[in-house]
């Protein structure tokens, strides 16, 4: 891809995940080429590597969607990272070490300071370390090729809006299985680790079935 066309990428991307657009929207190259302030090659590039990431849906002779995910494809992308993110932990346990544990720790930290603040919570804080606490552990785990699936998965917007739809109780609580994620990984104990992520990516898809 050219540099505008990855510019292009990165911008849309960013703002899929923010739900700046609705599932179901059509998205016109005209306006997101003023948008990203880039020509429509560019933009055409990036929506096609976008279909290809199943953010959006290109229909011949019609033009291209924000995706629309039906029930059972959200139940299987909720699914599909418990699993791989379960392996993720366990591998990570294994491979621990204390300056990755202590940037763990930091982004903990900052959720408990999100959370507790009185003029109410830093939703995007929240998002922020959540994601980097994931980003942390998939990488200690050392698999390029599980980094690269659960990319995909982790970076799907209705899993992000899923945080956005957490009521405090919910967002505690989800750290909380941060918290003993972390400890299980400096315990080195992978099975332990394992099972708390799995219980901890359940926990997301009955909050977000419970909400929706």
């Amino acid at each position: 891809m050219s540099k505008a066309s990855e510019k292009a990428y990165r911008e849309l991307r960013e703002r899929l995940l923010r739900g700046e657009f609705t599932p179901g929207d059509r998205l016109v190259e005209d306006e997101l080429a003023t948008l990203c302030g880039v020509s429509r090659t560019p933009i055409r590039e990036a929506l096609q590597k976008l279909a290809n990431d199943m953010f959006v849906q290109q229909i011949p002779n019609r033009g291209t969607y924000v995706m629309e995910i039906s029930e059972t494809d959200q139940e299987d992308l909720f699914e599909l990272r418990a699993v791989l993110e379960g392996v993720a932990a366990a591998r990570a346990a294994k491979n621990a070490d204390e300056e990755t544990l202590a940037l763990l720790d930091k982004q903990v930290a900052r959720i408990d300071e999100a959370l507790s603040d009185s003029d109410g919570y830093q939703l995007d804080t929240f998002l922020d370390a959540n994601r980097r606490i994931h980003s942390l552990i998939i990488d200690m785990a050392g698999s390029a090729r599980l980094r690269v699936f659960l990319q995909n998965l982790t970076e799907q917007p209705v899993l992000i809006g899923t945080l956005q739809r957490y009521s405090m109780a919910n967002l505690k609580r989800s750290n909380e299985h941060h918290r003993e994620i972390v400890e299980a990984l400096r315990a080195g104990d992978s099975s332990w680790a394992q099972s708390v992520m799995v219980s901890h990516i359940h926990a997301a898809l009955h909050s977000f079935n419970r909400e929706k």
